[in-house]
């Protein structure tokens, strides 16, 4: 299980937090509309409301020690500004930061984001290449139970081979792709003596109740 925190409960906050809550993951859940906290309260593990630009109120709340900060505020630049600043003075080392252009998102990686979010440029250009030049994985008809998911090798996984893991045996699960970082590769349907790397991503097929035991896995 991993922690993250979501600041600012809009559309976008509020669908990531439940999103990663319902995944399994401890969230904290922080705006400073008292409606919009009470509305993810069902859906996270902590609902705070805080005007996150209060650094030391922020500083408080031990986000240096989640695995990852979602900054999604509204429309006014400064505030984003200002709290990517302060949760990187506080020490917190993942960073996701919406920007309403790139012009913001320049700003944002200045003042301390790791990685920038562009909500509606990044959904159009999904589906505008869907469309053109469309990703099989895309179009995969899951039933509800399923998952297709890109994960990180477990630690018990690395230096093994595909066939002495036997993952379809033991989890119930299929891995389908893997993405090698070093060197850059993409293998589909990998043989049974690939040997996983730290730096390797699996993609994975499964049940979903199956996959979580994975994910699970240190």
């Amino acid at each position: 299980m991993k922690r993250f925190a979501v600041i600012g409960l809009g559309n976008f906050g509020f669908h990531a937090a439940k999103a990663l809550y319902e995944d399994g993951n401890e969230i904290i859940a922080i705006d400073a509309d008292k409606v919009r906290v009470q509305a993810i309260d069902a859906y996270c593990t902590e609902a705070i409301t805080l005007e996150a630009t209060d650094k030391e109120r922020l500083k408080s709340l031990g986000l240096e020690n989640m695995d990852g900060v979602i900054v999604s505020t509204g429309t006014k630049i400064s505030t984003s500004i200002l709290i990517c600043l302060y949760l990187q003075e506080i020490g917190v080392k993942k960073i996701l930061a919406k920007a309403l252009d790139e012009d913001h998102g320049k700003i944002l990686k200045r003042v301390g984001a790791t990685e920038i979010i562009h909500p509606e440029r990044d959904m159009a250009v999904r589906i505008s290449r869907g469309l053109s030049r469309p990703n099989v994985l895309d179009f995969i008809p899951l039933a509800e139970e399923f998952d297709l998911i890109q994960v990180g090798p477990p630690r018990d996984f690395i230096g093994k081979s595909l066939k002495d893991l036997n993952l379809r045996a033991k989890y119930n699960v299929h891995i389908i792709a893997i993405k090698e970082l070093v060197p850059e590769n993409f293998l589909l349907v990998p043989p049974a003596n690939f040997i996983i790397k730290d730096s390797d991503i699996l993609i994975m097929l499964g049940k979903t109740d199956d996959i979580k035991k994975i994910k699970a896995l240190k």
